[in-house]
């Protein structure tokens, strides 16, 4: 089971970039908050990676205003944060690696057992191999005993070889190389004087955080021409079901770009949703207003 990290989540704000290098802060916001995100990590050794990326995962703005208005996660600039790096004691730095070190023993532990429950898993499927010939042929049984005898040969007098050899690497390779995604710890966590105030965001925000209130997954939209696309659940397992255009609520509307969302979303088996904040005389200065006073219209070919 995932363990849920402490709140608030920390966003690390880099070159006016909204980053998570944290994968439990990721699977918990993606589980419990229905934010997705872009995973933008690449591995050097790796670097067409044209399917899944890695880690950091980058937040629209929209995302990280959302996550800090629900009190949920908190910006925090990263610049700052690292400069305690420089004060880090040695005692405590000692004290990180030898706990990484535990950590990558342990997951050599975890890989070995692995392996070798699948050598016995190998092992097992050949003896009932051997038995079934055996059944079905007397002669082929013994022709299967003897070659079983010199792979046992074989096996015995590599192993004997290799003893040495094994001793000599076995230190080197009794732990795996624990790269950390974050810097907490060693370092405790930022302090609320590295706090950097809510993400501006743009005039589409309460359209995004109307739909999000509504159980909707959002991801950015300019693949399709629109601000963001809807998904009914995960993205991982829903196709999306809306391209989503936000407007002002006196904007005026080209009805050319209605009729070409209305058919491009029908084409691609998706809803073309219009929507935006409905302002009385007096502008809404409260942004929880706004997002309650959002309408929203979809529109879909009936044939085309």
């Amino acid at each position: 089971m995932d363990s849920d990290p402490p709140l608030p989540i920390p966003i690390s704000y880099i070159s006016n970039r909204y980053l998570l290098f944290s994968i439990d802060a990721v699977t918990y916001l993606r589980r419990e908050h229905h934010i997705c995100g872009v995973l933008i990590g690449t591995l050097p050794q790796i670097p067409q990676q044209n399917v899944f990326l890695g880690l950091p995962l980058e937040l629209m703005p929209e995302e990280a205003r959302l996550l800090v208005d629900k009190g949920v996660a908190c910006i925090v600039d990263e610049a700052k944060a690292h400069a305690g790096m420089r004060s880090l004691l040695e005692g405590d730095r000692a004290r990180y690696l030898r706990d990484l070190e535990s950590q990558g023993q342990h997951a050599m532990r975890l890989q070995s057992d692995r392996k070798e429950q699948k050598r016995e898993e190998a092992l097992k499927k050949l003896d009932e191999k051997k038995a079934a010939r055996a059944r079905n042929s007397p002669s082929a049984s013994a022709q299967t005993e003897s070659s079983a005898a010199i792979v046992d040969i074989f096996n015995s007098e590599r192993s004997n070889g290799n003893t040495s050899r094994d001793t000599s690497t076995s230190t080197a390779s009794s732990r795996m190389g624990i790269t950390p995604a974050t810097s907490y710890p060693p370092l405790p966590p930022p302090s609320s004087t590295l706090h950097l105030p809510p993400p501006s965001v743009p005039a589409s925000y309460p359209l995004f955080a109307h739909l999000h209130a509504r159980g909707y997954f959002l991801s950015p939209g300019l693949r399709f021409g629109c601000n963001y696309m809807a998904y009914p659940g995960d993205s991982l397992r829903f196709h999306a079901h809306f391209l989503v255009v936000s407007y002002d609520w006196d904007e005026e509307i080209d009805l050319m770009d209605v009729v070409a969302g209305g058919r491009l979303g029908t084409g691609v088996k998706k809803g073309f949703l219009l929507g935006g904040a409905e302002k009385s005389k007096q502008e809404v200065e409260n942004e929880a207003d706004r997002v309650d006073s959002v309408r929203a219209f979809s529109i879909e070919w009936a044939g085309m």
